[in-house]
């Protein structure tokens, strides 16, 4: 289709905005979300928006600060540039993020890709050459907590049992910030027993585990469980290759790393130093939808899957797009809050993440709208509104 108007980027501008979140908070080393009844909080949100010499806006909500601080070192380079030209900012992106850890190219990438949708009124994922429609999900728990909530083992395999009950083909386990090592083993056994043989389960520590042997001992349990992955098990902070080849050397379970070094070239390194057998993508820490399938396609030409880490629908157009790929993240999810650790009410539009908005067969669907597929709450995100930029 043709299309004669000027892609040329005039202007930027992000919102940060803090939304109110009740009943979420931190463990108690301030990191993990858990369940807190009675809390009143909120969650701080960076809201995208470029606009083109067209008219039309490209629009994204997520990254954190740490990403926006990058991307202010970026934006004024990008007025001027031709908005469909992706490679070309992701390029110059790079090379000027060399000295940290890139996570200020995700959030825009993906607001690019958006643009371009909506300028070809085609969804992402008809950009990207996707045909999965109906996407399977994987149940991801909020971390343990000491509430009234996920706070035994018994807790766990209940809301395993739930979750398969909706439908979900696959459960993942977040453990405690104060866990033993006989208290998670158990938990481990008990899950299983639950589910039966026929349901995935993965578990993830997220970095909890103090020491090497502490996460030999709990991977030994999934493998006597039959676990389909293991991911970042221990407080090296998920990067230590050396250390996840050991580690995978004695064990069976597979392990799923990379989630927390980014870009297509060190998850290269840690595949071909022998530290993970899966890879960890996101488009928002690799570099957006450009970044997440340069790697999806090193993984397919190395024989090896990549799995998606978080909902949103930028991730559901990158997954409808990739073959080597099994499961959507429905994350954060726990049975007393349909709150699932990021706020959920930005949209306007009938668009939503959490725990039942699966179907019985456990998929959710890719949006069909123009670009992302989905209409922001800018009246909300601006009544919200903590900070503004402007580029």
């Amino acid at each position: 289709m043709s299309n004669n108007r000027s892609s040329l980027i005039t202007s930027i501008e992000v919102l940060e905005s803090r939304l109110p979140m009740k009943d979420l908070g931190k463990d108690r080393e301030g990191i993990s979300v858990v369940y807190k009844p009675g809390t009143e909080g909120s969650a701080t949100v960076f809201c995208y928006r470029v606009h083109t010499e067209s008219g039309i806006s490209g629009e994204y909500v997520g990254g954190d600060s740490v990403g926006f601080a990058q991307f202010r070192k970026l934006a004024p380079s990008f007025i001027g540039l031709d908005a469909l030209e992706r490679e070309l900012i992701y390029d110059r992106s790079r090379r000027e993020l060399r000295k940290y850890d890139k996570m200020g190219m995700g959030p825009f990438d993906i607001a690019l890709w958006d643009f371009a949708g909506k300028y070809f009124d085609a969804p992402i994922s008809k950009l990207l050459g996707g045909w999965r429609k109906r996407l399977p999900c994987y149940a991801s728990t909020m971390s343990g907590d000491r509430n009234g909530g996920l706070d035994s083992p018994e807790a766990f395999a209940e809301f395993a049992i739930q979750c398969k009950n909706l439908g979900y083909p696959a459960f993942k386990l977040h453990i405690w910030d104060d866990y033993t090592i006989t208290e998670l083993v158990k938990t481990i056994h008990l899950v299983r027993d639950a589910v039966g043989p026929e349901m995935g389960l993965m578990l993830d520590p997220a970095c909890k585990l103090q020491t090497f042997l502490e996460a030999l001992q709990v991977a030994r349990a999934c493998d006597e469980a039959g676990f389909l992955w293991m991911e970042d098990p221990y407080k090296d902070g998920g990067v230590s290759i050396p250390g996840h080849a050991r580690l995978s050397q004695l064990t069976r379970t597979p392990l799923l790393q990379s989630e927390h070094v980014h870009g297509p070239e060190e998850k290269a390194n840690f595949v071909i130093g022998g530290g993970t057998h899966l890879i960890r993508v996101d488009a928002e820490y690799d570099g957006g939808i450009t970044g997440a399938l340069k790697i999806a396609h090193f993984a397919e030409a190395m024989g090896l899957d990549v799995e998606i880490h978080s909902p949103s629908p930028a991730h559901r157009h990158l997954m409808s797009a990739i073959r080597n790929t099994n499961y959507y993240e429905m994350a954060l999810v726990h049975p007393l809050t349909p709150l699932i650790g990021r706020p959920q009410d930005i949209y306007s539009c009938d668009y939503k993440d959490g725990l039942e908005v699966v179907d019985s067969d456990g998929c959710v669907t890719v949006p069909q709208g123009p670009g992302l597929g989905v209409i922001y709450d800018w009246d909300l995100l601006t009544h919200y509104k903590s900070m503004e930029y402007r580029a």
